[in-house]
Parts: structure tokens; C-alpha cells; sequence
């Protein structure tokens, strides 16, 4: 009678820590899958390992020098959330993929390379910075997104830039340049690659606006 007792206590308890085990599986929160972190980047390194274009190491000493401000995104473009487009005005971010950094952030410095490829400025210089200069670039990020309304979906970049002269505060010239590039992929990752070569796209006619606005400054010299 003792043996069997004991062993019926046993059996229990084992079937106690069993539930406890399985309560305890149920209970601990899914494993969230690690975010994916993407970049804004410059030309593609091939064409970074040529050298700096020969038309930048030909920009004259009395080119005027440009002073660069960091970047300022509208609301909603301003956190490192990747934003996408289902419905009209309302807007939404993917939940497990991440720019590394603010768009505007990760923007500064592709303006300062791309507008510096030119041979219009003497300098080209991101603030902040102790150097004077003659020119000032301010620029405003108005959307960067992924439609969803049509497929393929697309990315869409959106910037505003102006031109104007340091000493006088007058503004020279501005523009608002767009592209919006068709995705191969309606995922994060296809937005991303769509979304660098919209950037890029936009670069390239902001260093000719920027150039063409300055030679005609120094026209009125």
C-alpha cells in the first residue's frame, strides 16, 4: 500500500511539472524576427573607384563656394521608418525593415558629392562648418514612399531645393524635383532599390540646377 501511494504521488507531480512546462511554452511571446536596416548610398562603387570626374578638378578659383545645409524632412519623413503608400493620405511603415538612418541624414552628404561633381563651385561644404561661403543650398525632403495603389508598386522621392546668396539672403532660384521608379519587387527590399535609384535620378538634376544657377550669379557679378 505505501509503494503504491508513493508512486501515485509521483505520477502527480509529474504530471504537474508537464502542464507547468506546457503553460510556461504558451505563455513566452513569439520570437520577433530581427529588423532589416537598408542605406540610402552614393554611384555605384565601380564608378566611385575612377576618381573624382575631371570636371570637378577644373572649377575655377573664382567659383563662388556653397554652403550646404543639412537637409529638413516633412512630417512623416523624418524617423528611419520605411514609409509606403496603400490608400491616398495615409501613410505607413513597414514594421520589420528600417532605414540606418534618417533620410535627411543619410541625404547630406549625397548632395554635397553630387553637387561637388560639378565644376561650378569652388567648395562645396556641409554645415555645419567655419567656412564662408558665397552660396547657400537648403533643401526639404517632401516624400519618399512606396505606392501600393497599382501594380508594380513604385517609390516615389520628392525634394525641394533653393538657391541663395549667403551674404543677402535673397533666393536665386528654387525647384522641386521628383521621380518615381517602378519596383522589381513589391517588398521592402525591391522599395529600397527603387528608392536609391529615385534619389540618384533627383541628384543629378540638382547638381545641374545648382550649376546653372550659379553661373548665372556670377554672370551678375
Amino acid at each position: 500500500m505505501t509503494i503504491s501511494v508513493a508512486r501515485l504521488i509521483r505520477l502527480i507531480g509529474a504530471g504537474v511539472l508537464v502542464m507547468a512546462t506546457g503553460a510556461c511554452s504558451t505563455l513566452r511571446p513569439a520570437a520577433t524576427p530581427n529588423p532589416s536596416f537598408y542605406a540610402l548610398e552614393d554611384a555605384p562603387a565601380a564608378a566611385a573607384a575612377a576618381g573624382p570626374p575631371k570636371a570637378a578638378a577644373a572649377a575655377s578659383s573664382k567659383a563662388p563656394t556653397l554652403i550646404v545645409n543639412p537637409p529638413y524632412a516633412a512630417a512623416g519623413f523624418d524617423s528611419p521608418h520605411i514609409m509606403y503608400v496603400r490608400e491616398a493620405h495615409k501613410l505607413e511603415y513597414f514594421a520589420h525593415s528600417e532605414w540606418v538612418d534618417t533620410p535627411a541624414r543619410m541625404l547630406a552628404p549625397l548632395l554635397v558629392a553630387a553637387v561637388g561633381n560639378t565644376a561650378a563651385f569652388r567648395a562645396v561644404v556641409l554645415t555645419p562648418s567655419a567656412a564662408a561661403g558665397d552660396l547657400r543650398l537648403d533643401t526639404e525632403i517632401i516624400r519618399l514612399q512606396q505606392e501600393f495603389g497599382s501594380p508594380p508598386s513604385r517609390v516615389r522621392f520628392t525634394l525641394r531645393a533653393y538657391l541663395v546668396e549667403d551674404k543677402t539672403r535673397r533666393v536665386l532660384a528654387w525647384r522641386e524635383f521628383e521621380a518615381a521608379v517602378p519596383s522589381a519587387s513589391d517588398d521592402p527590399y525591391g522599395g529600397v532599390v527603387a528608392a536609391n535609384r529615385a534619389v540618384q535620378t533627383v541628384l543629378e538634376e540638382l547638381a545641374a540646377f545648382c550649376a546653372g544657377a550659379a553661373h548665372a550669379w556670377q554672370n551678375e557679378q
